[in-house]
């Protein structure tokens, strides 16, 4: 997949991960980005194409897909974490992550493969987390949702294969956005370095992209029995 020229559209691009990517797609010569997010147009992303798009909006996600009909490259990066618990937290907050970061996602593809299909075939990057593959005191429902999307990213690679379209599954660890804010004794990833790790893999075809050095240590450890606790 070639970054230069492409048409690119990146969800929650607003802010963090997604905005970064916005910035270097464009610096890396990217003809267009849509910079997709609830709140639409951002004054601080010059250069960008603003799209209103809530993901887990059926009528929107059909929207985006017949304003943006030269897409290229899909970054689906949107998601949501309300820090719940599996036993005990709100069911309603947990499905709601489902409801962004795995039904959003499909939803996202579902109404882009066709216009990627007709553009040549392209490429999807699918933003999943380390999470996927650990468990932790709270937050568990923000790792399943995100397990579900590595799963998702590996079947549609098999069911895109035939109409050529790259999938890329993107594993991030700790990273300095809103979403990591409240957290102040850990080290976290520059959402630059993130972005320009996913656009080097996406470039160079590949199906996964370990962003840093913790995700790199958790995929070796898959190998063995998950830890008791």
């Amino acid at each position: 997949m070639q970054i230069e020229g492409a048409v690119a559209l990146v969800t929650g691009a607003n802010r963090g991960i997604g905005r970064a990517f916005v910035t270097e797609l464009l610096a890396r010569g990217a003809s267009k980005v849509y910079a997709a997010s609830r709140s639409g147009a951002d004054p601080e992303l010059p250069g960008a194409v603003p799209l209103r798009l809530d993901i887990t909006d059926p009528e929107q996600v059909t929207a985006a897909a017949e304003a943006a009909p030269d897409v290229t490259l899909l970054i689906d990066n949107a998601g949501i974490s309300t820090f719940e618990r599996l036993i005990d937290g709100e069911m309603s907050k947990v499905r709601a992550e489902f409801e962004t970061n795995f039904f959003g996602t499909l939803s996202m593809v579902r109404a882009f493969a066709p216009v990627l299909e007709h553009n040549g075939g392209g490429a999807i990057l699918n933003v999943s987390s380390a999470m996927a593959w650990m468990g932790y005191e709270h937050s568990n429902a923000y790792g399943a949702s995100k397990a579900a999307v590595w799963a998702l990213s590996n079947g549609l690679r098999v069911e895109l294969a035939e109409q050529k379209t790259q999938v890329t599954t993107l594993i991030v660890a700790s990273t300095d956005t809103d979403m990591m804010a409240w957290a102040h004794d850990i080290e976290k990833n520059d959402p630059r370095d993130v972005a320009n790790t996913a656009l080097d893999g996406i470039a160079a075809g590949a199906t996964e992209v370990l962003a840093d050095d913790a995700s790199a240590a958790l995929k070796r450890s898959l190998a063995e029995p998950p830890p008791a606790a």
